[in-house]
């Protein structure tokens, strides 16, 4: 799964990386070092403008809320759970098809936090106190430190309890699609800990290479079977992935710390 990543790139910075058309100075974004589901994230997408006399696809710089509601929900309230879409049944999920061949977007990253689970159920002996140990994170992010560009999904919400010009009348929100984790090495692996991302979990966001970016933005592009085929794995060892400290696992600490690569895992944490 993908439950916390950081994007701390600037919205210059994501302009010119992705080619974009338009974005607005109040959509712009600061630094995020531990995102979390509900937050408002930056998202790339290929979208006409309103009221354009032109209706061409324009690639944009929005600020949508993670956490995707689908059109027909009845109520806001379920888009946190909804943070991801897996692809291998995205393009038949009742709250995720229409948006799959329709309103597809990317949410760019740095990269992404996942915990190490571990089998192992040991406990720790504390101050004569049995306790268990903490879970590890680990920071999986491109290992030439290029963008990690997410696939995702995008979808409108209408508050019928709003009359139509209230600034809250409608709600537009995202989800992350994730894919099985890799099980080949790691391009660059700590020194102790795991080889490959399937040792930490085995679901990861599905990173698209540049070479898709264009194919998964189209929204002239709406064939289930085709679109299905832009959701491959990409290349392995791309990634690699480090320990970091425990902080992050607070949503309240956020900053350039969190990135920090520790030496090995905190003690007292899981590999």
């Amino acid at each position: 799964m993908c439950g916390r990543y950081a994007a701390s790139r600037s919205a210059e910075d994501l302009a010119e990386i992705f080619g974009i058309e338009k974005w607005e100075p109040e959509e712009s974004l600061g630094p995020d070092y531990n995102v979390a589901p509900t937050k408002e994230v930056h998202v790339v997408l290929d979208r006409p403008l309103k009221d354009a006399d032109e209706p061409r696809p324009v690639r944009q710089l929005r600020r949508l809320k993670w956490g995707l509601v689908p059109s027909w929900a009845k109520t806001p309230e379920g888009g946190a759970r909804m943070i991801n879409a897996r692809a291998e049944t995205v393009h038949e999920k009742p709250s995720y098809r229409r948006a799959f061949t329709s309103r597809r977007c990317i949410l760019p990253a740095d990269g992404y936090y996942e915990w190490v689970t571990g089998t192992e159920e040991r406990e720790l002996e504390v101050e004569g106190r049995r306790k268990r140990p903490r879970k590890q994170p680990y920071f999986v992010t491109p290992a030439d430190g290029s963008v990690f560009a997410m696939a995702g999904l995008y979808e409108f919400w209408r508050d019928r309890t709003l009359p139509d010009d209230h600034p809250l009348a409608w709600w537009v929100t995202c989800s992350v699609i994730t894919t099985e984790a890799e099980t080949s090495p790691l391009a660059v692996s700590p020194a102790e800990g795991p080889r490959a991302l399937a040792d930490i979990h085995p679901r990861m966001p599905l990173m698209l290479t540049p070479d898709r970016w264009d194919a998964w933005l189209d929204p002239a592009r709406t064939d289930p079977g085709g679109l299905r085929d832009l959701l491959a794995p990409p290349p392995a060892g791309l990634m690699r992935a480090y320990p970091v400290a425990t902080a992050v696992s607070n949503v309240r600490n956020n900053g350039p710390e969190l990135l920090k690569e520790l030496e090995g895992p905190e003690e007292g944490t899981l590999f």
